[in-house]
């Protein structure tokens, strides 16, 4: 009963963001498409589970080859106990540190996932993006932003601070179904509406690039006879934008 309760509150979410958000993801989109064919670069930056949605377009079949995630220590649940990494984004200035080691440069676009949107790390890689002179877009969520208050000494949040916010419709808490018994709510759904809102952005990036008479580099499965040779034509072709090899 429940699994299917989830999965129908799943389908109205996507439903939401096909409604609500498609004007958000095209205007995303098009300062990618701009930012691609004008020889610039693309990042993803996020903490711990925020990182989840931008590892999901990056190195895969199928794939985008020009998202470069940026990784920084203690902010891909790796660090034990768990709960250290939770006080990793929220520790000021460490939002700029992991950016310095990043390649990000003017006319770059960066992708900041933040649920909350209210932590330092977050809200600071947003800023310092902007301050290189990249192009900020946000996947957060309003709902989640308006109901609370910023946990950093800039006083703002995601939503504030970037250029394009992408809402990924995710209620206060994130996490859906409630049950007698069971004192909270429970499972999340942050997971499945930032990686949708991820691949639709692609998409739709793709098709921008191609109307525009860029061939986009795209990942080609492994697994496929010849896909690796047709990857490694490609990374070569692009190197110069590919900052993760």
């Amino acid at each position: 009963m429940l699994a299917k309760t989830y999965l129908q509150h799943l389908q109205n979410l996507i439903g939401e963001l096909i409604e609500q958000q498609t004007p958000a993801i095209e205007r995303a989109a098009e300062a990618i498409a701009q930012a691609i064919a004008g020889g610039h670069s693309l990042f993803g930056f996020g903490c711990n589970h925020s990182l989840l949605p931008v590892l999901d377009v990056y190195y895969r079949a199928g794939g985008l080859m020009l998202m470069n995630p940026i990784v920084a220590p203690g902010l891909v649940l790796d660090l034990h106990p768990p709960t250290l990494t939770s006080k990793m984004e929220q520790m000021e200035g460490y939002g700029e540190i992991a950016l310095a080691g990043a390649h990000l440069q003017a006319g770059d676009v960066l992708i900041v996932v933040s649920v909350s949107g209210r932590n330092a790390v977050p809200v600071e890689a947003a800023v310092k993006g902007k301050s290189i002179g990249a192009t900020v877009i946000g996947v957060t969520s309003r709902a989640f932003s308006d109901s609370v208050t910023p946990r950093n000494s800039l006083g703002q949040k995601l939503i504030d601070v970037c250029d394009i916010a992408i809402d990924n419709r995710v209620p206060p808490g994130d996490a859906l179904l409630s049950l007698e018994g069971v004192p909270q709510k429970f499972t999340p759904v942050s997971g499945v509406t930032s990686i949708a809102v991820m691949h639709a952005l692609m998409a739709e990036t793709i098709e921008r690039l191609v109307a525009r008479g860029i061939t986009p580099p795209i990942y080609l499965s492994g697994n496929i006879e010849g896909g690796a040779a047709y990857n490694d034509r490609l990374l070569a072709e692009n190197a110069s934008r590919i900052f993760y090899l």
